[in-house]
């Protein structure tokens, strides 16, 4: 049986909108893809329910906003939207008791530091530095994640020296994308030169790359993707535009195959590192089929995976594992996904 007939018979996709000159080009290319482990990613950021895996622990990796639902910015996709299932922690103090209450009674393996940013799409983190010190001091095993935004080397050095573990931010290709999407007066040279910042530390650099940005269309995909291609960063994860946040008619939704075909360049482009799906992605069969086509591209790890990925995953031959964490860090409870025998 071919890939094609192989998902197409599944469950939770027989009803499913493959492309099937997509699904035949990945097989194509399943030297690199067969017996590749592949890892199932369900953090707290959001409640998590799907017939093949069970949800985490409450707040096992829960996100935090230091602004709360505040955003400067407010990007035409996104409106704040994003920060509203995190947990307010607008101080310091506020911060560190929550992150040591969840630590004595919940079992807390580590936590995402995020925020809203300023008009120059800056997030200033320092205030909360001496917290991060203290909680890795007493907790030497807690794992700590941010989304730094865009900076310079010292600020990229001062994040670093607190103790975060992982660095992430968003690399955007095109100038257009930059000022009517982001309404953000810099150049794309900014994201490069913040990218190169991180990189030069000790910390595990996770860029993101959104597909979809530019309203929809595909547009600054491939130069954000050469541009981490050109930096030592530790993984990158994609993710896929939600139109849903933004205001009604603004984007339209990225077809299936072009977020497949985006999964394979970059497999092609960055082939030593891992690629990773993230949380944001559209619902509905939409999510099922793009979620099939990053396990058959072979990206390493699915943020709340869909109904159907981890079939996919046993029937080509991928082994799966689940994990209560961030995609962007590994780090909690491990479960070995094994194929039911009727897949076997």
């Amino acid at each position: 049986m071919t890939w094609f007939d192989k998902v197409a018979a599944l469950e939770a996709l027989e009803d499913a909108p493959l492309d099937r000159a997509l699904v035949d080009e990945f097989e194509r290319a399943r030297a690199r893809v067969v017996g590749r482990d592949i890892r199932f990613s369900t953090p707290t950021f959001k409640a998590y329910s799907s017939c093949d895996m069970e949800g985490c622990g409450k707040n096992s990796f829960p996100a935090f906003s230091v602004t709360a639902g505040g955003c400067a910015l407010m990007c035409e996709h996104c409106q704040a939207k994003i920060l509203e299932p995190m947990i307010p922690a607008t101080s310091p103090e506020m911060l560190e008791r929550k992150v040591r209450e969840m630590i004595a009674t919940q079992d807390l393996q580590g936590f995402l530091l995020s925020g809203g940013s300023t008009r120059r799409n800056e997030i200033r983190y320092e205030r909360f530095y001496p917290v991060i010190e203290r909680l890795k001091r007493d907790h030497p095993r807690l794992k700590v994640a941010i989304h730094s935004a865009l900076l310079d080397a010292p600020r990229a050095r001062s994040m670093a020296d607190a103790g975060v573990d992982t660095a992430m931010m968003d690399v955007i290709g095109a100038q257009e994308t930059i000022r009517e999407v982001y309404h953000l007066e810099r150049p794309v040279a900014d994201f490069e030169a913040t990218l190169a910042a991180l990189c030069d530390t000790t910390m595990e650099i996770v860029p993101h790359i959104v597909i979809g940005l530019h309203y929809g269309r595909i547009l600054g995909e491939p130069a954000a993707l050469d541009i981490v291609a050109r930096h030592r960063v530790h993984s990158l994860v994609l993710v896929v535009i939600m139109p849903f946040y933004a205001k009604p008619g603004t984007f339209a939704t990225p077809a299936t195959s072009d977020i497949g075909h985006t999964f394979l360049q970059a497999r092609n482009r960055i082939e030593d590192r891992p690629v990773l799906l993230g949380c944001a992605r559209p619902p509905g069969m939409h999510r099922r089929v793009t979620d099939a086509y990053a396990v058959m591209a072979g990206l390493d790890g699915i943020a709340f995976p869909a109904d159907g990925a981890l079939g996919v995953a046993h029937a080509i031959g991928r082994p799966a594992a689940q994990e209560h964490a961030c995609c962007s860090m590994k780090t909690g409870r491990t479960i070995k996904l094994h194929p039911v025998k009727a897949m076997a």
